[in-house]
């Protein structure tokens, strides 16, 4: 009897081994293309609060599970500024991550945001945004919401906020302000369930326009 259990037991431990394996060999990096860098001029030092320290070497891979793709593109977008100074809303996710001049979209002063429709819930594992990388800035109050309400009314996932004053009104984020860069933001949306995402900026350091050169959502199909 005794040695019966003694064999259970390492078989269920070999098994949820196991199991661990295959999880880990599930996972894959997460993989883009960058644009190529491009800073116009001397960049201006900045302060703000809490802004995240420069990084030693290059970024860490992000690990996602396998199959994961980019849900974002092609996909419509809307805006709480439905007609942007430049350009259209369509180029938020048409996978042009240059910064040059036609590239971006410029939204009006003060609050705004965009929301992309994915068209179907999704398990979505990371948000990457680009808002401007031809000149070192940084943009006001990010905060990236997922929800299966069109309206972000209820059942709202807030996977990143760093309005670390709430001048927003959207509570206060503890995530680091960050400089702009041709390598865009990663942010990890800790497999969120949802249709609809939502980012939104509150003017930058240069001024209190918004702007969006790309977004991706990296995901797979709901389970």
């Amino acid at each position: 009897m005794r040695k019966f259990k003694m064999i259970a037991c390492v078989a269920a431990v070999a098994a949820l081994l196991g199991s661990m394996t295959v999880g880990a060999e599930d996972k894959v990096p997460l993989k883009t293309e960058l644009p190529k860098p491009m800073f116009v001029g001397t960049p201006v030092p900045v302060k703000v609060p809490n802004l995240e320290p420069p990084r030693q070497g290059p970024r860490p891979d992000f690990m996602v599970p396998a199959g994961t793709t980019n849900l974002a593109k092609g996909k419509k977008v809307t805006s709480s500024d439905s007609q942007p100074v430049i350009g259209t809303l369509d180029m938020l996710t048409d996978a042009d991550k240059a910064a040059d001049e036609g590239s971006y979209v410029e939204l009006g002063p003060g609050k705004q945001w965009v929301q992309i429709d994915l068209g179907a819930k999704a398990d979505v594992y990371a948000v990457y945004v680009w808002h401007f990388h031809a000149q070192a800035r940084i943009y006001h109050d990010v905060v990236v919401q997922i929800s299966d309400d069109p309206d972000f009314l209820s059942g709202v996932t807030t996977v990143y906020n760093n309005d670390h004053d709430n001048s927003s009104g959207m509570g206060i984020g503890k995530d680091y302000a960050y400089v702009e860069i041709n390598e865009g933001r990663l942010i990890d949306a800790k497999s969120s369930k949802g249709r609809y995402v939502r980012l939104y900026t509150n003017g930058n350091t240069t001024n209190r326009m918004n702007h969006y050169i790309e977004v991706e959502v990296f995901g797979t199909a709901a389970k």
